[in-house]
């Protein structure tokens, strides 16, 4: 079994990782991609929650696919913990101009805590079919894969009518608005959240790639002696 302080470094990780999007994703983000507005489809959470799938990947590269989903558990209660918590201490402080009712406040943390849970297990299995294939693989189809599972699940299971059972709907979520507020076609505003979230995280899976090649690579010489 593998020594506490061996994986504390992972946890810890993934604890800012997972503490810094709950707070970043109530902030959209300010600016201008050609006619695309993008404040009404990203929040600066985008940037930072694609890292979780890299400190999942370096603990199963490391340390195998067990304790990466013990890194995985951890990170889980801390995204549910963080869904309920950060909201209203946010609107307390006047960070934020809208409170979030408390039964939103639970069906969101449900959303946030399946989507990572699903996304992540699902990336230390595909890592681990891979692992022995050449280096990028299985960190890139792991993350893509997840952040696809993650996106479908955390979007759907907060804003879709058909979990309303859940809790109660999003009326702003749910008005139809043109995609990515553009063109003629109409959607859901949750929709163009969901595709320009998606969009971010696939950038941030390819840039990933770096830091990842760099700390395995490191991992892999020998000790100075």
């Amino acid at each position: 079994m593998v020594p506490f302080s061996r994986y504390l470094p992972f946890v810890a990780a993934m604890a800012i990782v997972v503490v810094a999007s709950n707070v970043l994703v109530q902030f959209p983000v300010q600016g201008h991609l050609g006619p695309v507005s993008l404040a009404d489809i990203l929040t600066w959470g985008a940037f930072t929650y694609p890292f979780a799938f890299l400190v999942t990947d370096l603990a199963n590269r490391r340390y195998g696919p067990a304790m990466a989903r013990r890194v995985v558990f951890f990170g889980f209660v801390v995204a549910v913990t963080c869904s309920i918590i950060f909201p209203p201490l946010l609107f307390r402080w006047g960070l934020i101009e809208f409170e979030t009712a408390a039964d939103r406040l639970v069906r969101i943390a449900t959303a946030s805590g399946l989507a990572f849970l699903a996304a992540q297990l699902l990336d230390v299995t595909v890592f681990n079919w891979l692992r022995r294939q050449s280096w990028w693989r299985a960190p890139i189809i792991g993350t893509l894969a997840g952040s696809i599972v993650d996106t479908a699940v955390f979007f759907s299971v907060a804003f879709a009518s058909v979990f309303a059972f859940i809790g109660p709907d999003d009326g702003f979520a749910l008005e139809a608005a043109p995609l990515l507020g553009v063109g003629s076609m109409e959607v859901a505003r949750w929709m163009s959240w969901a595709l320009g979230d998606l969009s971010v995280k696939l950038l941030i899976a390819v840039f990933a790639l770096i830091p990842y090649r760099m700390i395995a690579w490191r991992w892999a010489q020998p000790a100075a002696a």
